[in-house]
């Protein structure tokens, strides 16, 4: 069974950077699309960035040029990195996979349409 679980959320100062990493088991990342989200309570989950098993991305324009999406598929792991942090960056972080590299375009994953499975979320909280 598959199963996302992410870690490397905390607490930055605004201008500072974090890592996030989504550890994936059950399936491999070379033919599966994976990417985060991020959701503030009382908001719509909005897309963040997405990458496809030919390392293909796609960001959202609020993170383009401060974040980066990778992966390293011998560690089955997902990566965030987010420099240059704002407080609007503060939200929840999930992780989710779409199987099926190349089943929808990058800019319906990043969406959330096809995506499988899900992780519980990591919190990322930027002061001002």
């Amino acid at each position: 069974k598959a199963k996302l679980v992410e870690s490397g959320g905390g607490s930055v100062q605004s201008g500072g950077s974090l890592r996030l990493s989504c550890k994936v088991y059950g399936f491999t990342l070379d033919d599966s699309s994976i990417a985060w989200y991020r959701q503030i309570p009382g908001k719509e989950r909005e897309g963040v960035a997405v990458i496809d098993g030919d390392g293909n991305t796609k960001y959202a324009g609020s993170v383009k040029g401060r974040f980066t999406i990778s992966q390293d598929n011998a560690k089955n792991t997902l990566y965030l990195q987010m420099n240059s942090l704002e407080p609007e960056d503060t939200a929840m972080y999930y992780c989710a996979a779409g199987y099926g590299a190349n089943r929808y375009p990058l800019p319906a994953r990043l969406t959330g349409y096809g995506m499988n499975d899900w992780g519980k979320g990591t919190m990322v909280t930027i002061s001002s």
